[in-house]
Formats: structure tokens, C-alpha cells, sequence
């Protein structure tokens, strides 16, 4: 393999800092990101890389802006986003791992989980859905599956979004307040609301047991959304290696119309409001 495209390289600055991102500067980095990410997706294709990038965080934190900041401008076909309902009653009597394995990646495909088989040592765990030996089982068990999947030639990258406490209730309660983000505030993020210290141990717990060498865990402080989206893209760009393949200089033919049809006044338009 070449010299990897140098972009991905860099590494991110070292201060964090404090006062939040211009949307004018976020969306500069943003263009430059996406067409690092479409770079890599034709990598990805051309060499058949499977890669497997699963984000976890509490309610509010981040994961679905982020996940979209990653995936508006490069092929759904390519990029899959897998964020798995409640399971069925057929569903929970199957191995717990079972559900999930039909979603990870193939040849040529970058597979995103929006919450991912961690269920079970998050949300599972604190409100009750599974007993606390369920939960030890699949942490003693998670590594060794993971490492499978890795040996088996899958790239997987595991992140976890940290907000404050602050931030997150400021971010719900804006749900609550915005018509286009109320469905985002499920009854379970009001029912965990006050169990922010349960999550905390579980997180820690989570951490403990399934942050190996082969699968770590990167955690991104998420208490700016433009700067976590930038960052993470960063950051997953870094660790996949990848090169810029050659693209053919495309230039449209000239078009040739033999038939005119410019009568229009048969067909069903929409009322023009705006």
C-alpha cells in the first residue's frame, strides 16, 4: 500500500476549547471531511474493507447528529446506518449477539450501529430488562466475539459520545420544546432521566471489561455538536487506512433532443406554495 491520503493523517490539536463552533468554520471543516469520507468510501469498494463503527452514549448525547454528519454525502448503499428497534418475542429468545450478526458488514461496506449490542450493558442493564447475569455474561463474553470479528478482517471502531449533565438536560428539554425534535424523546429518556449515576457505573463497568487492544474504546467529549461531528470523522478517518484512487476526468457528451413535448398542461403539479 501507497503513502496513506495525508488529510487522515494529521492529528487533531491537543486544547480543547471552550467557546463553541462557528457554523461558518464547522461547515468549512465539514466539506473537507466529506470529501475525505467519499475518498474513502471508493477505498473501501475498490478493496473490499469491511469496517464496523458502533457509537454508544446516553440519551442526548450525539450519536444520531453525528452519524448523520458522516453519512450525508457518501452512498447509503455503501454506508449503512443500523438502529435496531426493541426486540420481538421470537427475537429475545435467540443468542443475544444473534440479531446484530446479520447486520455486520460485507465486502465493499461500512456498516454504523446507532446503539449497538452494548444494550446490554447499557439501557438493558439499568432499567431492568435483563437480569444483572445476563449482563455479566455478555461482558465476559463480548471480547472474545469481538476479537472474532476483527480476525475475521473487519475493521471495528467503537465510540462513545461524554456529555454533561447540563448539556443533556438542556438538550432534552429542547426536544420537548422543538415540534421537529419531539419525536427524538422516547419514554425511556424520561424514565432514565434521573438515573444518570446508574449509567455512569455502567458505563464504567462496560469500559472495564470490554476496552481490549484489539477493540478499544475512544471516547469523544460531545458537549458541542459541530466540534464532536468533526472530531470523530477526524478521528475514524485516521484509523482506517486508505488511499485517494485515481478519478476519471468526466465530461458530460453533447446532448442531442429529437423530440420536443413542451406541452405540459396535462400533467398533475403540485400547488406552488412557496
Amino acid at each position: 500500500m501507497g503513502k496513506k491520503h495525508k488529510n487522515a493523517a494529521a492529528e487533531p490539536p491537543a486544547d480543547i476549547p471552550n467557546k463553541k463552533l462557528s457554523e461558518k468554520a464547522y461547515q468549512k471543516e465539514l466539506r473537507k471531511l466529506h470529501e475525505e469520507l467519499v475518498t474513502l468510501q471508493r477505498w473501501v469498494v475498490a478493496k473490499g474493507l469491511k469496517v464496523c463503527i458502533l457509537f454508544e452514549g446516553r440519551d442526548g448525547a450525539g450519536k444520531g447528529g453525528t452519524i448523520k454528519a458522516i453519512t450525508e454525502r457518501v452512498s447509503p448503499r455503501v454506508f449503512r446506518v443500523i438502529a435496531l428497534p426493541t426486540p420481538n418475542e421470537r427475537e429475545k429468545t435467540q443468542l443475544y449477539f444473534q440479531r446484530y450478526i446479520k447486520h455486520l458488514p460485507a465486502a465493499g461496506e461500512i456498516v454504523i450501529f446507532d446503539r449497538s449490542w452494548y444494550n446490554r450493558a447499557g439501557v438493558e442493564k439499568v432499567m431492568g430488562f435483563c437480569t444483572p447475569e445476563q449482563t455479566e455474561r455478555f461482558l465476559e463474553g463480548v471480547p472474545m466475539v469481538e476479537r472474532a470479528l476483527v480476525e475475521s478482517g473487519i475493521i471495528l471502531l467503537k465510540y462513545w459520545l461524554e456529555v454533561s449533565p447540563e448539556e443533556q438536560e438542556r438538550r432534552l428539554l429542547d426536544r420537548i420544546d422543538d415540534g421537529r425534535k419531539i419525536w427524538k424523546l422516547s419514554p425511556m429518556d424520561i424514565q432514565s432521566f434521573d438515573r444518570w449515576d446508574d449509567y455512569t457505573v455502567a458505563r464504567d463497568a462496560m469500559f472495564a471489561a470490554s476496552d481490549t487492544a484489539w477493540a478499544p474504546w475512544f471516547v469523544a467529549r460531545s458537549e458541542d455538536k459541530k466540534r464532536v461531528r468533526l472530531n470523530v470523522i477526524h478521528h475514524l478517518l485516521s484509523k482506517i487506512p486508505y488511499e485517494a484512487l485515481p478519478v476519471d476526468n468526466v465530461k458530460l457528451p453533447k446532448r442531442k433532443i429529437k423530440i420536443r413535448h413542451d406541452d405540459t398542461s396535462s400533467f398533475r403539479y403540485i400547488p406552488e406554495l412557496f
